[in-house]
C-alpha cells in the first residue's frame, strides 16, 4: 500500500501535492478545528528542517563552487547585484506612490515592544559589517548568511589553491550529499503547507485584520504591482523577451513556499533547487540565492515606505518630493540591512521614520501595527522578496545569453 502511495506522489508534480495540501489545510480549519494543533506539527517540522539545513547547504554548496571554480570563469555576481538593488529601490517607489495616491492614517495605540529598534542607517550598516566577520560556527548556528557566504567563499579560494584533487572531490561529494537531503524535505511540502496553512487560518485574527483593511491592501497593491508589473518591466528590459513565464515561475514555484514558511532563510534550499531546474550556473546562484536572502528585499522596502508614510500621514506631516525621495533611499537601505536586525522589517520603520522627525515612541506604536497585520503582510512580503531572488539570478544570466546570441524562449521554464 505505501509503495503504490509513494508511487502516486512520485508521478505526481510537487505543486499540484502542494494545492492539495494547501486546500487541505484549509477545510481542517474549517470544519475539524480540533484538528488544527495536531496538523500544525507537521508545518513546524518541515519549517524546522528547511531553516536547519539551510545554513549548511548554504555553507557547503558556496565552499564547494568556489574551490571547484575554474580560473577566468564568470560568475555574474556584479549584474544580480545591481538588479537587487535597482529592485529593491523600484519597489519603494512603488510603495511611495501607492502611499501618495491613497494616503493611509492609524489609530496609534501604545505598543509594548522588547526590543529596540537601531538609532539610524549607521547603525543598521555597522551591524551588517559586523555579521562578515562573525565567527564561522556562530554564523551557522545562527544563521547569519553574511557571515555564513563570507567564510564559505574565503575558506573555498584556500582550498582551491591549497587542496588537491582527492579533497575537492570529498567536498563535491558532501554538497552533492547535503543537496540530497535537501530534496527529501522538500518532498515533505504538501504535509508541511497543510499544517501552516491550517495553523494560519485557525489562529489569524481575521477580526483584527479588519480595522486596519486600508493599510494592509495599500501594502498588498505594492507588494502585486511590484510582482506583476515592475518585475516583469526590469526582467523585459534585460532580455528583450516576453518575461511572464519566467515570472510566473518564480511566483508559483518560489513565492507558493515562501509565502507559507514566511522566512527567506527557509526557502534557500527551494530556490536553489529551481535555479537548477532553469539550467543556471551553480558558480553564480550558490552565491547570489543566499545573498538575495540577505539583501534583496523588495518587499521590506515596500514595507519601510509604506508604513513611515502612514505615520506623517496620521501626524498631518507634510510629504515634499525630496523628503520622498530621501525616505526611498533610507527604505533601500535599511531593507538590505533588515535581515540583520532582530524583528525584520518592522524594526526598520522607527528609523525611516526618523526621516519625518517622528520620535521613537510613536514609530514604536507604528511598528505595534505592523505586528498586528503581519500575519498576512509578513508571508506577501516575504513570497515577493524570495521570488525576485531566483527572478534576478536568471535575468542576470539570461541577459548576458542573450548578448551571445544564445538564449533560447525555452530557456525561461524550468526543466524537470
Amino acid at each position: 500500500m505505501f509503495s503504490k502511495i509513494a508511487k502516486v506522489l512520485s508521478g505526481t508534480a510537487l505543486i499540484k501535492q502542494i494545492a492539495v495540501g494547501l486546500v487541505i489545510g484549509i477545510l481542517i480549519a474549517a470544519f475539524v478545528p480540533s484538528l488544527v494543533p495536531v496538523v500544525k506539527i507537521f508545518g513546524d517540522l518541515f519549517v524546522k528542517a528547511l531553516k536547519g539545513v539551510a545554513p549548511v547547504l548554504v555553507f557547503f554548496l558556496v565552499m564547494n563552487a568556489m574551490a571547484q571554480k575554474k580560473d577566468g570563469g564568470e560568475d555574474n555576481m556584479k549584474p544580480v547585484i545591481v538588479l537587487y538593488v535597482i529592485g529593491t529601490f523600484c519597489a519603494s517607489i512603488v510603495g511611495v506612490i501607492l502611499s501618495f495616491l491613497f494616503p493611509t492614517t492609524l489609530k496609534l495605540q501604545v505598543a509594548d515592544s522588547q526590543v529596540a529598534p537601531p538609532s539610524g542607517i549607521i547603525e543598521v550598516l555597522h551591524n551588517l559589517i559586523l555579521s562578515v566577520v562573525d565567527n564561522p560556527v556562530n554564523a551557522i548556528l545562527n544563521a547569519n548568511y553574511i557571515g555564513i557566504l563570507a567564510w564559505a567563499i574565503i575558506i573555498g579560494i584556500a582550498l582551491k589553491a591549497a587542496a588537491g584533487d582527492t579533497t575537492k572531490a570529498c567536498l563535491n561529494d558532501i554538497a552533492a550529499a547535503i543537496t540530497k537531503v535537501v530534496g527529501w524535505v522538500i518532498r515533505c511540502a504538501p504535509f508541511g503547507i497543510m499544517g501552516l496553512v491550517a495553523d494560519s487560518v485557525g489562529t489569524a485574527g481575521v477580526e483584527a485584520l479588519i480595522g486596519y483593511a486600508h493599510l494592509l491592501g495599500v501594502l498588498i497593491a505594492a507588494y502585486f504591482f511590484v510582482a506583476l508589473v515592475m518585475n516583469p518591466l526590469i526582467v523585459w528590459l534585460n532580455v528583450r523577451m516576453n518575461p511572464y513565464p519566467l515570472v510566473l515561475t518564480t511566483l508559483r514555484e518560489s513565492g507558493v513556499y515562501a509565502f507559507f514558511t514566511r522566512s527567506s532563510a527557509a526557502n534557500i534550499p527551494v530556490n536553489l533547487s529551481l535555479c537548477k531546474r532553469l539550467g543556471l550556473n551553480p558558480d553564480t546562484y550558490t552565491i547570489s540565492i543566499p545573498l538575495g536572502a540577505t539583501i534583496n528585499m523588495a518587499g521590506a522596502s515596500i514595507t519601510i515606505s509604506v508604513l513611515a508614510l502612514a505615520a506623517a500621514y496620521t501626524l498631518g506631516i507634510e510629504v515634499d518630493f525630496f523628503t520622498a525621495l530621501l525616505l526611498c533611499l533610507v527604505s533601500t537601505v535599511g531593507a538590505c540591512g533588515a535581515s540583520g536586525v532582530a524583528g525584520g522589517s518592522l524594526l526598520l520603520i522607527p528609523v525611516a521614520c526618523a526621516a519625518f522627525g517622528i520620535g521613537n515612541d510613536l514609530a514604536m506604536q507604528v511598528v505595534g501595527v505592523g505586528f498586528i497585520i503581519s500575519v498576512l503582510e509578513d508571508a506577501c512580503e516575504t513570497a515577493l522578496n524570495s521570488s525576485s531572488d531566483v527572478l534576478f539570478t536568471a535575468t542576470a544570466e539570461y541577459a548576458e545569453r542573450r548578448r551571445n546570441g544564445t538564449l533560447r524562449a525555452e530557456d525561461m521554464v524550468p526543466h524537470d
